[in-house]
Order: structure tokens, then C-alpha cells, then sequence
């Protein structure tokens, strides 16, 4: 239970020593409930549980603490569709608000790029940590890759 002023409740105490701990060009990956995040994160990456929490309300609550990576093109990425979805034209409407959010939360347009399927789980191995989630959205990971705080944002 996270009894701090301000720190959004969703954010358990291993998550937030996560946050704090990593570094500029630091990344984590919020993993949906499809996602191998316990054998990811048997490669290296921190697995953190966030278990019945879904992605877009985790975001929200990450993005008050964490800034994103302003020296890089794109400091969020999401999953590319298969081919097979692809050609089916799935909807991944979490996609748009995972938009909304960290537009909201860096006040301008954030780049989000698309990795294909194995080059993402390839990318969360190398991951600070993989927070599996309750997401059941379909492509709905995201990695968000950590930037700076300046002494005028303290």
C-alpha cells in the first residue's frame, strides 16, 4: 500500500522503487496479460506484478512521475500487428489512448514507434523491468524508454 502524498495509489511500492531506480535511456515494458513477462524477465529485466490493473490507468499514474526520453526520436513503442492481423485490419484502440495519455502528460505530440513482434520481445529482454499487467486489449504492450528531470522540473 503506497501511503505517500501525491503518488497515485495503482503504483505499488516495487513499482515505484523501479521507477526511482532507473536512468536516462532506462526502458520498461508494460506488458499485457498475453505477454511472456515472467520468462522475459528471466533474461534479465525486473518483473514486477501489477496484476487485475489495466495498462492505460497504469500509464497515467507512470507518466505523473516519469519523464520520457526527450533526446531520442521515439520515446514509446508498442507492437507491431502480425501480418495475418494486419491484413485483417485489426483495431487496437488502446493504441489511441496510450496517444492521448503521453501526449497529455509531455504537453506536446510523443512519437510512438512499431516494433515487430520478436524484435519487442528481444527489446523487453534488455528492459530495466517488465511490469505484466491485467491489460487484455490485444497489443497492448508498451515500452517507455526513461528521460531527464531538469532543476528547474524538482
Amino acid at each position: 500500500m503506497v501511503v505517500l502524498k501525491g503518488v497515485p495509489s495503482i503504483l505499488s511500492p516495487d513499482l515505484l522503487h523501479v521507477l526511482a531506480c532507473m536512468g536516462h535511456g532506462d526502458e520498461i515494458v508494460l506488458a499485457d496479460d498475453n505477454f511472456p513477462s515472467a520468462s522475459v524477465a528471466s533474461c534479465g529485466p525486473r518483473h514486477i506484478r501489477a496484476d487485475g490493473h489495466k495498462i492505460p490507468q497504469l500509464l497515467e499514474a507512470i507518466l505523473k512521475l516519469l519523464p520520457l526520453d526527450q533526446y531520442v526520436d521515439a520515446p514509446a513503442f508498442v507492437m507491431e500487428l502480425v501480418p495475418s492481423d494486419k491484413a485483417k485490419n485489426l483495431a487496437t484502440p488502446v493504441w489511441q489512448t496510450y496517444q492521448k495519455l503521453l501526449n497529455e502528460a509531455e504537453g506536446k505530440q510523443v512519437k510512438v514507434d512499431q516494433i515487430e513482434r520478436f524484435a519487442f520481445y528481444e527489446r523487453a529482454k534488455k528492459a530495466y523491468a517488465v511490469v505484466a499487467t491485467g491489460e487484455n486489449a490485444l497489443y497492448g504492450n508498451i515500452i517507455l524508454k526513461k528521460g531527464v528531470i531538469s532543476a528547474s522540473q524538482n
